[in-house]
């Protein structure tokens, strides 16, 4: 039996070691393409070398373009790939342009699809995201649900797909991979660091890192009295230097991180502030309070429970909420018991007969 991932960005890479395990252990031949949607080696073959997954057998080196050309390109390059290697399944991750662009190509070939992350929402329907999960689930075969409700939000909405509650796979690897960072990594001595004493923001989604959304974050993190550790996306720095702004010596402006160190980075410090929608999970896997740099987010669950707030771009809120961030008494369990990759391979195998 074959299965062909299709990963493109930093979280899909991550996602997909768990993934890949699980995979070889039920006997699947994982064929994986790699749309080049993050084409920074920081962030894309940092990943494949540091978890150990296997070289991607294509590359298709599509790059940072503007979604709708991007989708162009993606789509009949996935499609060419299907139809050579012929997969019993296609497995796509999340809500990103390479997971809509693998969906569209497997029902052009008429190959199942199995969609990762299926059901979030986080009604906001300026985010190109919104619209790739709206549209991936409304193809997807099989709808791979971290939680119940993204179940329920699937059955809502009459998805054609099979919805099954499997647990998020990133927990798969944060479980594993965060106390292996934490012992391996030297990243806190190299920035002169200590635990729990900074703070980490990350930007990266399109929205903010235009004016005057990223010159508002700016000013929030400038205004904060910690340290500050930014480990900059490519299109962030250009962006940054593009528009002029600067930032205080407090707010250290790094270069992107492969996996190991930037989860013992994350894990050890006082609070997150981030747009990303995977940091958010790990924020709360990791104990560590997360301020969210968006006016929505698909895990709402962390929110209601108190362990992240929305704060968007205001620079006075964000920077208030930074200073108040404390993670909740109690931190029930979210997302699954990390055996969800497991899960998957076992339904795939099952579902194949």
């Amino acid at each position: 039996m074959k299965v062909l991932s299709v990963v493109g960005n930093r979280p899909q890479f991550i996602k997909s070691a768990p993934m890949s395990v699980a995979l070889r252990g039920r006997g699947i031949d994982e064929v994986v393409v790699h749309t080049g949607q993050h084409y920074d080696p920081e962030l894309s073959q940092v990943f494949f070398d540091e978890l150990g997954l296997a070289e991607p057998a294509y590359r298709l080196g599509i790059g940072d373009l503007p979604r709708d050309k991007m989708l162009a390109r993606m789509e009949p390059a996935i499609t060419a790939v299907i139809e050579r290697e012929r997969p019993a399944w296609v497995l796509v991750y999340g809500d990103t342009n390479s997971t809509l662009a693998g969906a569209r190509a497997s029902a052009a070939t008429r190959t199942p699809v199995a969609h990762v992350e299926a059901g979030l929402r986080s009604g906001d329907l300026s985010m190109p995201e919104e619209h790739n999960r709206l549209e991936t689930d409304r193809i997807a075969d099989l709808l791979l649900c971290p939680d119940e409700r993204s179940q329920a939000t699937l059955n809502a909405e009459q998805a054609p797909g099979r919805a099954e509650v499997v647990g998020d796979v990133m927990a798969d690897a944060s479980f594993r991979l965060a106390p292996l960072a934490r012992e391996r990594s030297a990243i806190l001595e190299r920035l002169s660091l200590e635990p729990a004493r900074y703070v980490l923001a990350t930007v990266h989604r399109e929205a903010n890192v235009v004016p005057p959304r990223l010159t508002n974050i700016a000013n929030a993190l400038e205004r904060m009295p910690e340290r500050v550790v930014f480990p900059a996306h490519p299109r962030t720095r250009a962006s940054l230097a593009a528009n002029a702004v600067h930032l205080n010596e407090h707010v250290q402006l790094i270069e992107p991180l492969g996996y190991l160190d930037f989860a013992a980075l994350a894990s050890q410090a006082r609070v997150i502030a981030t747009d990303s929608g995977g940091l958010q999970k790990e924020a709360y896997w990791y104990g560590v309070p997360c301020v969210t740099l968006r006016p929505s987010t698909e895990w709402v669950d962390t929110v209601e429970l108190g362990a992240n707030v929305l704060v968007d771009a205001d620079p006075e809120r964000i920077a208030a909420a930074v200073a108040a961030a404390r993670m909740p008494p109690k931190r029930p369990p979210l997302y699954g018991d990390g055996r969800a990759s497991e899960r998957i391979a076992d339904l795939l195998v099952t579902l194949s007969g």
